[in-house]
């Protein structure tokens, strides 16, 4: 499973995305499991990736599992109460 987030280094949703799930995989104990991968926009592989994955606003939070999207966000910080779920 993997956690994408596509943003902005001086954007502040987007670290707090980064952030909120980096804190949720701590606490859950779901560090060895699932990936939390960021992919800043401002790169060429960035925005490379971005496009590929149609990211039109930032932040966008993806998550997959064996390359299946269960959930995606555009423009927002996910609520935790929309995700968890997906991780039980």
């Amino acid at each position: 499973m993997r956690i994408r987030v596509f943003g902005k280094k001086d954007c502040a949703k987007c670290e707090t995305t980064k952030n909120k799930f980096n804190h949720f995989l701590q606490k859950n104990n779901h560090l060895d499991s699932v990936n939390l991968e960021f992919h800043d926009m401002d790169t060429v592989d960035g925005f490379a990736e971005g496009a590929y994955n149609d990211v039109l606003k930032i932040p966008t939070t993806i998550i997959e599992n064996q390359e299946r999207i269960l959930a995606r966000w555009e423009g927002e910080v996910p609520k935790t109460e929309e995700f968890t779920s997906h991780f039980k």
